[in-house]
């Protein structure tokens, strides 16, 4: 999705800035080097089970270093098969 196709979604819905529920299936935040987020808006938000912040990276995170975003996908989806 394009930026310009946000904009224009938010936009376009009354309700786009409304508290929205919780998402309550587990989710996993991978931050490359240059991201930046709020944690505990993440957290109130949705049930952030795994918060990895790399020193490296960036906007192509799987071109830059496929390695570490594959260790974390694996990281995280590993104790759910267990649930």
């Amino acid at each position: 999705m394009s930026v310009a196709n946000l904009c224009h979604e938010l936009g376009h819905d009354p309700g786009a800035y409304a508290p929205k529920p919780r998402v309550t299936v587990p989710a996993a935040v991978l931050l490359a080097k240059d991201d930046v987020t709020i944690r505990r808006f993440a957290e109130r938000d949705a049930d952030v089970r795994r918060w990895t912040e790399l020193d490296r990276g960036g906007a192509y995170l799987a071109l830059e270093v496929p390695e570490l975003l594959v260790a974390d996908v694996r990281a995280f989806f590993g104790p759910l098969a267990a649930d």
